[in-house]
């Protein structure tokens, strides 16, 4: 009996490794290392803003609107009519100037006037004051008669000084009175509220029969309707970040508009240590959205063509990374240099070679030398 047990186990000793070396290999995914192009891209949330925001005022306070031509939503040109005044008040002080200022036309020739005769009395008053003073010392006119000469001459000086000083009172009044035209000219220019620049009205705050003056504006104005996507990012990803990146905009109504970062901030907030980012839209492609609007935005931060194998490949630990290769039927293990990862993809700097077979996801269980069969990835 003992025999018959020796002869059973001696047996199953020798077959067992004949049925180790009838199992099968086990199959791995593989995928060639190729060249890929990659591209880092990096999510963002925000919101819709204007690049620049127009605030139209009335110049002339305490007036009464009377028509308003501009509503919410349209697209004005720069200098367009927005809001019309009354001119009720103005019109009537025009024509008080007017009246004013004929007024002070005919005070100058009045004026003009008076100096010519002025002019004629000295004129002759001077010789007569000469003749006197002559016939005097001959002895042949009286001191009387030389007081009465000198009274006329300095009679007509001062009527000519006088003549003179009223037409230079006259020209300033006129003066002045054409300061005041200029002025209500100004008003009745204002009585027109224009758009100071072109673009989108986002929000109209003007009625009919509205009095003119306070804190809020008129209208808002998205200039040029150029949109923006705000987003605040951390102060460590706005370093990585520069002007005219490619971006894509994912708008609430599901649409994807194209865009670039236009502003990159110079300063963060220190007690949150978030910078506001600002991505621009193109005017053709900002048609449809709002706005005060959340939105989600994807900056492209590079893109380059390199070695890459899918991301599921890589083995992490202790500072090395490393991937499986297949190699004859076997495993291989190559430490590798890691790049850019993008898309599921990951860049390999060094350590493979173009057309290396790659184990497309990471068997632990696989170790170098394992005999393995090869099962190419779909394309």
């Amino acid at each position: 009996m003992i025999r018959l047990f020796a002869a059973f186990f001696l047996a199953l000793a020798v077959a067992a490794p004949a049925n180790a070396q009838l199992a099968p290999a086990p199959t791995v995914t593989v995928v060639p290392a190729v060249q890929r192009e990659l591209a880092d891209r990096l999510r963002v949330t925000g919101t819709l803003v204007a690049r620049e925001e127009v605030l139209v005022f009335a110049e002339n306070d305490g007036v009464r609107i009377v028509d308003v031509l501009a509503d919410e939503g349209s697209t004005v040109a720069q200098g367009q009519v927005l809001v019309r005044l009354s001119r009720d008040l103005l019109d009537a002080q025009l024509a008080q100037n007017a009246a004013q200022l004929q007024r002070a036309a005919a005070a100058i020739s009045q004026a003009r006037a008076q100096i010519v005769q002025a002019e004629a009395a000295y004129n002759e008053a001077l010789p007569a004051l000469e003749r006197a003073r002559a016939l005097r010392a001959n002895g042949n006119a009286t001191e009387a008669t030389v007081e009465q000469r000198l009274s006329a001459y300095r009679g007509a000086e001062g009527r000519l000084a006088g003549a003179r000083d009223g037409l230079a009172l006259a020209t300033a009044e006129r003066a002045q009175i054409e300061a005041q035209r200029r002025e209500l000219a100004v008003r009745a220019e204002r009585s027109e509220v224009k758009a100071p620049r072109g673009g989108l009205v986002s929000r109209r705050q003007a009625r009919i029969g509205q009095m003119t003056g306070g804190a809020e504006p008129l209208f808002r104005i998205l200039a040029n309707s150029e949109i923006e996507l705000e987003a605040e990012l951390l102060e460590t990803r706005l370093m990585g970040m520069r002007a005219g990146m490619q971006a894509t905009i994912h708008a609430a109504n599901d649409r994807d508009v194209p865009g670039h970062v236009r502003l990159v901030p110079v300063e963060v907030d220190r007690a949150t240590r978030l910078g506001k980012l600002r991505v621009a839209v193109p005017e053709a492609a900002a048609a449809g959205l709002r706005i005060g609007t959340f939105a989600r935005g994807t900056i492209e931060l590079a893109r380059k063509t390199a070695l890459a194998v899918p991301a599921g490949a890589i083995v992490h630990g202790e500072g090395q990374a490393t991937v499986q290769i297949v190699v004859d039927g076997k495993i291989a293990v190559r430490n590798v240099a890691l790049g850019l990862v993008a898309d599921g993809f990951a860049e390999i700097r060094s350590g493979l070679a173009p057309g290396d077979s790659v184990v497309a996801r990471a068997a632990p269980f696989l170790r170098a030398g394992d005999r393995v069969r090869e099962a190419r990835a779909a394309e």
